[in-house]
């Protein structure tokens, strides 16, 4: 459609000639994420347009499922419609509210969209009803509940590849954190944007804004176990935005910066409220460390830095499976198919249905079926995923 030859491409992409002609006549079935971000920008498209269709959400142009639909007029009310009061808003506590939210969080983590894009217009009308009544304290705290509601929003939306519903979310999150009561959720919420920048191969925007964000919280609340969490996701995020740009040095440096920084959590008072904070932890930050190692190609070190680690119990699913994920990739890189088959088969044993709309899942299991020798068990994987011929 970017009406480019092959070499045309890889000369705009700067990406050899050989891996473009190997990925369109899928005898290479997966690309890393510099690759891909090179070839989005030749080709002029985001990054989600090369990764096919997300769970649920196909981009075939029949109409969105009803689920999504609500979830877009919650974020998106009509115009000057009157806002709806939320049924039983004679009991709406914010107490309750947050917990909801917070169990809305988790359904995330866990991958469960399909519940979260049910439960989530629910809590968001709520929240929108919390941030308009009460004295001033209350509308504050009711704001904060709005920007942790939308801002869920906006991740789910990133995982359905909507990323123009995601930044409109994550806008009217920002609005909201902003005359909340708690001075982290604004960076916070632009950690999200960093995200959703990425992904729309905006590489450049997601890094400063990552860096911005980062050296205000630095400033002003680094002292606390709240703000080092803020700082170091925003930190991860800066350094997953220039890893992506091919800057792999640079990016590592910042990881390793945030690993020191995530020890000093364990000499900190916890956090009243961990599970809406961003997350971060000397595993989370070991888990991105091995996930850029991977996609950097990489695979030894990447087995070295995964070897013994111990995750902590806050570590979410998402990130466990994603650790999963990376590490039978590694294996693949060095040949070791029977490590990267138990590897997936651990992934299918704790998160199926992650691993059956994960892309990069799939391609793995594509390259091991189509290698000579089989391992044990990859049958089955590949009967799982419909890649067995």
């Amino acid at each position: 459609m970017a009406d480019l030859t092959q070499e045309g491409l890889a000369e705009r992409s700067g990406v050899s000639v050989d891996v473009v002609r190997k990925l369109e006549q899928r005898r290479k079935h997966s690309a890393r994420l510099p690759t891909l971000h090179a070839l989005a920008k030749g080709l002029g498209v985001e990054v989600t347009t090369l990764l096919g269709d997300p769970p649920a959400v196909p981009s075939t142009g029949e109409a969105e499922p009803p689920a999504l639909v609500a979830v877009r007029r919650a974020i998106m009310p009509p115009l000057f419609a009157p806002p709806s009061e939320p049924s039983g808003a004679e009991s709406l506590s914010l107490p309750l509210l947050r917990s909801e939210i917070a169990a809305a969080w988790t359904l995330y983590h866990a991958a469960d969209f399909g519940r979260v894009m049910e439960v989530l217009p629910g809590i968001i009308a709520d929240a929108r009803f919390a941030s308009a009544v009460g004295d001033e304290g209350q509308r504050g705290a009711g704001q904060g509940a709005l920007a942790k509601a939308l801002q869920l929003g906006g991740h789910l939306a990133i995982r359905l590849g909507k990323t123009d519903l995601a930044l409109s979310s994550l806008e009217r999150a920002f609005a909201a954190a902003e005359v909340s009561m708690d001075p982290l959720l604004p960076p916070m919420i632009c950690n999200s944007v960093a995200w959703a920048y990425q992904r729309q191969n905006r590489l450049d925007d997601a890094g400063s804004l990552a860096v911005r964000a980062a050296d205000g919280v630095e400033q002003r609340h680094i002292h606390s176990a709240e703000g080092v969490r803020v700082w170091g996701g925003l930190l991860m995020s800066a350094a997953t935005s220039s890893a992506r740009s091919g800057d792999y040095e640079t990016a590592n440096a910042m990881m390793r910066t945030a690993e020191q920084a995530a020890g000093r959590l364990a000499t900190m008072p916890p956090p009243a409220d961990g599970k809406l904070l961003s997350i971060f932890s000397k595993s989370s930050v070991r888990i991105e460390r091995v996930r850029l190692a991977v996609q950097h190609a990489r695979p030894e070190e990447a087995l070295r830095l995964a070897r013994g680690m111990r995750l902590s119990r806050e570590t979410p699913l998402s990130w466990r499976t994603w650790l999963l994920l990376d590490v039978a990739r590694a294996y693949a890189d060095i040949g070791d198919a029977e490590g990267a088959t138990k590897s997936l088969a651990k992934l299918h044993r704790v998160a199926p249905s992650w691993m059956r709309h994960h892309t990069l899942a799939v391609t793995i299991v594509q390259d091991l079926w189509a290698a000579k020798s089989r391992p044990p068990g990859l049958r089955k994987l590949a009967e799982f995923l419909g890649v067995a011929g």
